[in-house]
């Protein structure tokens, strides 16, 4: 886990056009390199400006574009408090890599940011990450619909220390 760099941003943006990542994600259809850096840039901007944020994750061998990780908390007011999230360029789905980042970005969320609870924002379909999250001791503690997902109820998962 380490912070995005620009040479990350085609394999970025190779992640966030995958079938599967756009399904959960939402990924508009005229995404583009330019929305990657964008992102890219978010994340790196709010870990400035909040101290918390998402990773870029590599593989330790290769130094491979493996996906993202950490937590998140969006300037909106709905969201339900410092989330918890991975995304994973498919060909890395199954290799334990979202367990164990989400398990180390848990306890930088405790120990770093000082929070008590933790959230995970997850589709009731998207079964691959509510077996993460149930794996790192995550909960459904709600459903209901947030305003960036209008009209698609979220399961809310919850955490605490």
């Amino acid at each position: 886990m380490r912070p995005f760099r620009e040479d990350d941003v085609d394999a970025y943006l190779e992640m966030m056009l995958s079938p599967d990542v756009r399904r959960w994600l939402f990924i508009a259809d005229d995404f583009g390199r330019f929305d990657a850096w964008l992102q890219m840039c978010a994340w790196l901007g709010q870990w400035e400006l909040r101290g918390s944020g998402q990773w870029a994750l590599e593989d330790k061998a290769t130094g491979a574009f493996v996906g993202r990780t950490g937590t998140h908390r969006p300037e909106r007011h709905d969201w339900p408090g410092l989330e918890v999230g991975w995304t994973l360029h498919p060909d890395h789905i199954g290799k334990g890599y979202a367990t164990e980042a989400g398990r180390r970005s848990v306890e930088y969320a405790f120990e770093v940011n000082g929070v008590d609870e933790l959230v995970s924002c997850i589709l009731p379909d998207n079964t691959r990450s509510a077996a993460v999250a149930q794996r790192l001791g995550f909960a459904i503690l709600d459903t209901r619909e947030l305003s960036n997902l209008p009209g698609k109820p979220v399961n809310i998962w919850h955490l605490t220390r």
